[in-house]
């Protein structure tokens, strides 16, 4: 609690009165948001008696890397100005695969369709709370993926400045109520992973 003070100190200061966002990173369950808020607002109140300059605006948000926080109380979704996926250590957890390691890290892919299932039912409970969710991570900067998690409902993708044309190109080429019904009927039909009937799908769309 001590590090973080002082880092929410430097962050406040930082801001010098302009608008601020906070975003909480590797929490697990909501307990540890409202904590960590929490020591948000003594170091705002804090800053204030000492005179010195409030954020116009803050934003407070979390990013969800571990599965057990998809599953926190309807109450976190809501409590959140914002969450972000953050899709290369969610995908490690999720799967049990060391990231770190390149005997595994490559083993298991973004569109198998448990993974596609469980992003879903993030979607689904952001929408529910009227939160903004990004995804964050190598995948939202590869274009295939990043278009069937937008067909899943992302609307924000953040990526290296490299993958932004690519991505952009595949994503006006292609109808993602389409694409949702393609991995739908994937999921339907006992696959795996979504990846041969999207590609199927994709090598049928117009140029």
């Amino acid at each position: 609690p001590g590090g973080l003070r002082m880092q929410l100190q430097a962050l406040l200061r930082a801001a010098q009165g302009r608008p601020l966002i906070i975003m909480f990173p590797f929490i697990s369950e909501a307990g540890e948001f409202t904590e960590a808020r929490a020591l948000l607002t003594r170091e705002i109140h804090r800053e204030r008696s000492l005179g010195h300059p409030i954020p116009e605006r803050i934003e407070v948000g979390a990013m969800l890397e571990t599965p057990s926080l998809a599953f926190a109380p309807d109450a976190f979704f809501r409590d959140v100005d914002f969450l972000s996926i953050g899709g290369n250590d969610l995908k490690q957890f999720f799967f049990a695969a060391d990231r770190e390691n390149e005997r595994v890290r490559r083993r298991y892919d973004v569109l198998n369709l448990s993974f596609l299932s469980f992003i879903g039912q993030i979607v689904a409970r952001c929408q529910a709370a009227g939160t903004s969710l990004s995804f964050c991570g190598e995948d939202a900067g590869r274009p295939v993926e990043a278009m069937c998690l937008a067909a899943l409902g992302v609307r924000n993708l953040s990526m290296r400045p490299a993958s932004i044309g690519p991505v952009k190109a595949l994503l006006r080429r292609v109808d993602l109520g389409d694409l949702r019904a393609v991995i739908e009927a994937a999921r339907v039909a006992g696959a795996e992973t979504a990846r041969p009937a999207v590609m199927d799908w994709l090598a049928t769309q117009a140029e």
